[in-house]
């Protein structure tokens, strides 16, 4: 019995403990940053559950059909779409939206507006749900400039004034990699739990690393010092192994 119980971990760090960790460096934090990434943390969470339900919906024919209500089905994209842009705006933390889905950036209404602005991709790579490749969200998040009426130039900015930046990837696991600003830390969603619990604690790339990342299709568009290196990557000239090609694309 005791071994069983030793099987679990009990210190749990999850992301909502992580942030308000980082909120108490911050004695004039409000919460406010706090509540707007819990919402993004459960449009993950939704989006992950709908993307699980794709593949055997597309098998088994549901897919693109229309339901009961004779209604037809949202793609997922679309409905990732959907899900984050009223995740955000109920938040009450957000001026502007800007979707990759959308043409127009969303203004929220004055009586529902905050102090952020999100930048973002509901779910990229949607068409390689069809081959069980990975897909994902992908977030910025930055402050709007003053208290007057938010524009485009509030989020028009370089990516250097972002507050936070991350993605939540959808694969064997859901895992939500995050940085505030101090480094990069990765959660994983524990199924079991509903939690995204801290898996991967300050994310850094290797000095020198044993693989390479490179869509092969682009070699023709490749600068000379870019192809010289990826040649490198393939045929070293210094007796060491070659490198091991790791890409997933569209």
């Amino acid at each position: 019995m005791d071994h069983e119980a030793d099987a679990y971990r009990t210190d749990l760090m999850t992301i909502t403990r992580y942030v308000l960790n980082e909120q108490s460096k911050y004695p004039e934090s409000r919460g406010d940053f706090t509540i707007l990434l819990s919402n993004i943390v459960l449009g993950c969470k939704f989006v992950c559950s709908a993307v699980n339900k794709a593949g055997l919906a597309k098998l088994i024919g549901l897919a693109g059909e229309t339901n009961v209500q004779g209604e037809e089905q949202k793609k997922l994209d679309v409905l990732s779409n959907d899900v984050f842009v009223k995740a955000l705006v109920s938040s009450g933390r957000t001026s502007i939206l800007v979707s990759e889905e959308d043409e127009e950036a969303t203004f929220v209404e004055k009586s529902q507006r905050g102090k952020y602005c999100v930048v973002f991709d509901p779910l990229d790579g949607s068409s390689n749900i069809d081959c069980g490749v990975s897909i994902g969200t992908i977030f910025g998040i930055y402050m709007i400039k003053d208290d007057g009426e938010p524009t485009l130039d509030d989020v028009l900015q370089p990516g250097t004034n972002m507050v936070a930046a991350g993605y939540c990837m959808y694969g064997s696991s859901c895992m939500l990699v995050i940085s505030t600003g101090s480094g990069v830390n990765g959660f994983t969603l524990d199924p079991s739990l509903g939690e995204f619990v801290l898996t991967h604690a300050d994310i850094k790339i290797p000095t020198k690393g044993t693989i390479y990342s490179v869509n092969e299709g682009n070699a023709k568009n490749w600068d000379g010092p870019t192809t010289k290196y990826v040649e490198k990557c393939k045929f070293p000239t210094d007796g060491s192994s070659p490198k091991s090609l790791r890409y997933v694309g569209r």
